[in-house]
């Protein structure tokens, strides 16, 4: 059974930079796309960058574009969020996420099958 646990969270002032990494244990498909996500208190989970693990295309959400830069290794089976200029309205947890053979919409959070347990990060001004 694969699981996927996130790291790299915490706190920050805002203009500030985290790195998101999440670890996936077990089969991960070549095929798969991978994914992060984020929900605040009393929104819609939404999301933020996505990664194709064959050719390691990208796709990410407007609010992330210039910021954020999402990558994977494939051999260590890992994703990671590289959050740079970070303000108050990422706050959020972070969410690791994977569709095991792509697919769908590539950010819609109904096209993956597997989650992690998320992580949150707190962007203070």
């Amino acid at each position: 059974q694969v699981q996927l646990v996130e790291s790299g969270g915490g706190s920050v002032q805002a203009g500030g930079s985290l790195r998101l990494s999440c670890a996936a244990s077990g089969y991960i498909n070549i095929s798969a796309r991978m994914a992060w996500f984020r929900q605040a208190p009393g929104k819609e989970r939404e999301g933020v960058a996505a990664i194709y693990r064959t050719d390691g295309a990208t796709m990410y959400a407007d609010s992330a574009k210039g910021r954020f830069t999402i990558s994977r290794d494939n051999l260590r089976n890992t994703v990671s969020l590289q959050m740079n200029s970070l303000n108050v309205d990422d706050t959020a947890m972070y969410y690791c996420a994977v569709a095991q053979f792509g697919g769908g919409w590539w950010l819609n959070p109904s096209s993956y099958n597997l989650w992690g347990q998320g992580i949150q990060v707190t962007v203070s001004s």
